[in-house]
């Protein structure tokens, strides 16, 4: 099975620690977070995998090689400016000829990665199928809730549920007849362009662990994470 990896940010929100290492190599523990990746990609199953780069990428390649490693073979795409995060897929898409995995280089997670891929391949109508995640906020302040000038009730500090895109995706091959070749390009335009033209997107819900680390503050939550939760 093959899979497609977006390796290429600049991480500026992470700056300055993505300065000299691009933010898919920020190390937790003895690892890469890229290297976790790829680790959790080959133990389900995808044994060809595409690394997506713009940013320093000779420092992946020259850390990574073929693969060989790890078990798995690396394919290298470099893009010559900023694609987004479908623009990339339309420089290989004559090596994907069937269905795979698209995720984001910066999210850390034990998702059960083949059994998203099962669920979206066995779906005949849907081209695109995106992974999600529940976060749940914690409000500061009570809620009042009134009728007029008469208060009703209160709600002590409330959580607030949001369902997010999780930064992993499902695509076959005939969604590509809707990304333009070497054109920024996202998966929230190419999602909201399915739906317009009345395309089903399918979406799976995760119950693992998933982290996206976007800021320092996550930074370090990962490394907490880690070293709780993926060293044996």
């Amino acid at each position: 099975m093959k899979a497609v990896v977006l390796a290429g940010g600049l991480g500026v929100r992470l700056r300055p620690l993505t300065a000299i290492i691009p933010k898919p190599m920020l190390p937790l523990g003895e690892k890469a977070l890229l290297e976790i990746q790829i680790g959790l990609l080959r133990e389900h199953g995808f044994d060809e995998i595409f690394l997506a780069l713009n940013y320093k990428a000779d420092y992946v390649r020259s850390y990574f090689g073929d693969g060989s490693r790890y078990g798995v073979v690396l394919n290298y795409s470099v893009e010559s400016e900023p694609l987004g995060t479908c623009g990339p897929l339309s420089l290989i898409k004559e090596r994907l000829t069937e269905p795979f995995i698209l995720m984001n280089g910066d999210i850390l997670t034990e998702a059960d990665l083949s059994k998203i891929y099962a669920f979206a391949a066995g779906l005949p109508d849907s081209r695109l199928t995106i992974a999600t995640k529940v976060l749940t906020t914690p409000f500061r302040f009570g809620n009042i809730e009134s009728d007029g000038i008469y208060v009703t009730g209160v709600e002590e500090k409330p959580d607030f549920n949001f369902e997010v895109l999780a930064g992993i995706y499902v695509l076959k091959p005939a969604v590509f007849e809707l990304i333009p070749d070497n054109t920024y390009y996202g998966i929230d335009r190419l999602i909201q362009e399915m739906l317009q033209n009345g395309m089903p997107v399918t979406k799976y819900v995760l119950r693992e662990y998933w982290l996206d680390i976007g800021v320092v503050e996550d930074y370090e939550q990962a490394q907490r994470a880690y070293q709780e939760r993926f060293i044996e």
